[in-house]
């Protein structure tokens, strides 16, 4: 069983790590995750550049230090998220040969290039950082996507010389050191892919992340491009399908070779009413369902009776159908327990199948 070693302690894989972006997971605490069994979160370096800002985070002793979280932090570089803010509308910003230009609501312009994101990324003290990339959409034409590899490779290159730069002049050991990911774009053209893999293999990377939308206009996984891709992943690294967090689609991805997973669906989901409970002790089959349907109003047993979160343990189907009635913010955070733990236990069942 391949093990991701960080300097906040070794990850078993495959493993999940849920969307802390602005450094929080969503009703939750640092001990809530801890309960839930969660090896590692996923925050984003742009959204923190903005809020609360690199000075705040470094005077407060970095992610671990500001967030109380004391196991493994992973970086996104935010390539996605300005990217598809600027794909929705062009007046948040541009993305240029050299670097990314974001402009908010606020008018303020933020410029988001390689040698700022990684500089960002260890001032936060992460774990695993990511390379800052050119996300495109399976469906874009050939040429954005020729260009999105040109750029990602040309970026990625840049990110490992300041990455490289960083720890001479932080005097940071092998030992001690983060670790770096690369990431594979390419949209939906095989060549494309293998072209970026392989450049990104040469440079020389901790890890690889499938990178774009790894989904179709209608919402399907690109099923043969996420596996082509794994494929092209050095089977010695960890292999991270980025924003990929459906359970099917994780378990699909599994079967592939992907090992690392993130997502804002089982916080989301939970704020929606909606929870995952598996249909036995042992396999991977699970239904979801929805809280608020009034079948749950008298029922005594747990939201599920094969889980052993907090909220399985303490609370009632029945008392979490009133808490959402009344709207009090506590239904949000047991749900939001039971679905990490859902996908906790989901991670440990992979590893059994794949041991």
């Amino acid at each position: 069983m391949m093990k991701l070693k960080t300097n906040h302690g070794a990850v078993e894989l495959p493993a999940f790590f849920p969307d802390g972006t602005y450094g929080v997971v969503r009703c939750t605490d640092a001990g809530d995750l801890r309960e839930c069994q969660i090896p590692g979160l996923v925050m984003n370096s742009y959204h923190l550049l903005t809020k609360p800002g690199v000075n705040v985070l470094k005077s407060c002793g970095g992610l671990h230090g500001f967030t109380g979280w004391d196991r493994p932090i992973l970086t996104d570089s935010g390539g996605f998220q300005v990217f598809s803010m600027i794909r929705e509308n062009e007046k948040y910003g541009e993305i240029r040969r050299n670097e990314i230009i974001f402009r908010g609501d606020d008018g303020k312009k933020v410029i988001l290039s390689p040698e700022k994101c990684i500089g960002a990324q260890f001032s936060y003290g992460a774990d695993i950082m990511m390379c800052l990339d050119y996300c495109t959409h399976p469906d874009d034409p050939p040429e954005t996507n020729q260009l999105s590899v040109e750029i990602t490779v040309d970026w990625a290159k840049r990110c490992k010389t300041e990455y490289l730069k960083q720890l001479k002049s932080r005097k940071i050991s092998d030992e001690k050191r983060p670790l770096l990911f690369g990431i594979i774009q390419g949209g939906n053209d095989p060549v494309l892919r293998r072209q970026c893999a392989d450049a990104l293999i040469d440079i020389g990377f901790d890890g690889f992340g499938f990178g774009g939308f790894p989904v179709d206009a209608e919402g399907n996984l690109i099923d043969d491009i996420l596996k082509l891709t794994a494929e092209l992943m050095p089977d010695e690294t960890p292999k991270y399908a980025m924003g990929l967090g459906k359970p099917d689609g994780i378990i699909k991805c599994a079967e592939w070779g992907y090992n690392l997973f993130d997502c804002v669906i089982p916080t989301r989901e939970a704020r929606h009413n909606r929870l995952y409970t598996f249909d036995d002790d042992f396999s991977l089959d699970y239904h979801r369902y929805y809280i608020l349907d009034e079948s749950h109003i008298r029922e005594k047993m747990p939201v599920s009776p094969v889980c052993d979160c907090y909220t399985c343990r303490n609370y009632s189907r029945a008392y979490l159908y009133h808490l959402y009635k009344v709207g009090d913010s506590l239904a949000y955070r047991l749900a939001t327990l039971h679905n990490l733990r859902f996908y906790s236990m989901l991670m440990e069942r992979l590893r059994d199948r794949h041991a």
